[in-house]
């Protein structure tokens, strides 16, 4: 065979299995979730802010650069940067962030933490008292000096090299069979965002995996008493309709242990659990991520009794079988 028809064909042989292969998923970047969360407040981006620099991204950066007057290349290079103002500076570790500070590093910040599983639940560019109570948690969980200040040993030790790729296989929140499924069609033509399991009334539920709580309270968009459980890599776990609450904004969870009891509250027809995963505030199908084993029946940790208030080392007692927001009232801001 002649030399040229061979490279060619080892050429063409290369390109078809190239295209064969599966491309890498995209990282996801501290810097493009602040660029993202920047241009979610300015009303140009209307995509997740998951860290990762697509299509969405660029033509609001694009946008933004023609209302500027800006050199539009859609790349947000240090003049688009300086066009955003306070939230397109400073730069990720160019200072200690503290509690009241706000931008682009602040929101770099909070994506860290919750791709850690620490919260702080949004990306807004602001430190309040989420974010603080949130880099209190990952302090404490990396060893770190716990003073809530995020300066280069707490954004390093966030930065660091992940050893999961995830929370894992998630737990059956409770027994029993799932009932309208993910996607279903329901009322006004909207699609279910979760997957039912209709048990009955009382019926206990764990949290589907280890996390931090980071919502427990009633929601009235439809959902009822709601618990929202932050995982590692931007995963949350939602548990509607529950008749009584028993965690807190900030506990620590493990997998199996006890937030909540079914109900029927918000817009439900009947008792049951309505389940939700998310990837960075995106629905996905929980059935393939849940494994067979039941968290209510995993050994989580006993009932507690003591609730920690915004970090401090003196838990507030409340009374056994309060609710949470007696509990809330008890803590001592």
């Amino acid at each position: 065979m002649p030399l040229a028809r061979r490279i060619c064909g080892g050429a063409v042989l290369a390109l078809v299995v190239a295209l064969a292969l599966p491309a890498p998923a995209p990282a996801a970047s501290a810097n493009v979730a602040a660029l993202q969360s920047a241009l979610t407040a300015l009303h140009l981006y209307r995509g997740f802010v998951d860290g990762i620099s697509g299509p969405l991204t660029r033509s609001a950066v694009i946008r933004f650069q023609r209302r500027r007057g800006l050199l539009v290349d859609g790349i947000a290079g240090p003049q688009t940067r300086r066009a955003l103002g306070r939230r397109g500076r400073p730069p990720l570790g160019k200072r200690v962030m503290r509690l009241g500070h706000f931008g682009w590093d602040v929101a770099a910040l909070q994506f860290l933490l919750l791709r850690r599983g620490y919260g702080p639940g949004r990306v807004d560019g602001a430190f309040g008292r989420l974010t603080h109570r949130a880099v209190l948690r990952a302090q404490r969980a990396r060893g770190l000096t716990v003073d809530g200040l995020a300066g280069q040993q707490t954004i390093g030790s966030l930065r660091g090299r992940s050893v999961s790729s995830g929370p894992g296989r998630f737990l059956r929140p409770v027994p029993g069979p799932i009932g309208d499924g993910f996607g279903a069609r329901r009322r006004g033509g909207r699609r279910h965002q979760g997957v039912d399991f209709p048990v009955s009334y009382g019926t206990r539920v764990g949290a589907a995996a280890p996390g931090t709580t980071i919502f427990a309270a009633p929601n009235y968009g439809g959902y009822g008493h709601l618990v929202v459980i932050q995982h590692p890599l931007g995963y949350t776990t939602w548990y509607a309709h529950l008749s009584r609450i028993t965690s807190w904004a900030g506990e620590r969870v493990d997998g199996g242990t006890r937030i909540g009891y079914v109900g029927s509250t918000g817009y439900s027809t009947g008792p049951h659990l309505h389940f939700e995963v998310r990837r960075y505030n995106t629905p996905v199908d929980p059935v393939p991520l849940m494994s067979s084993a039941v968290a209510a029946s995993a050994g989580g940790r006993r009932a507690r009794t003591k609730l920690e208030c915004r970090g401090r080392t003196d838990p507030v007692k409340a009374p056994r079988g309060s609710s949470w927001i007696a509990r809330e009232r008890l803590c001592r801001w």
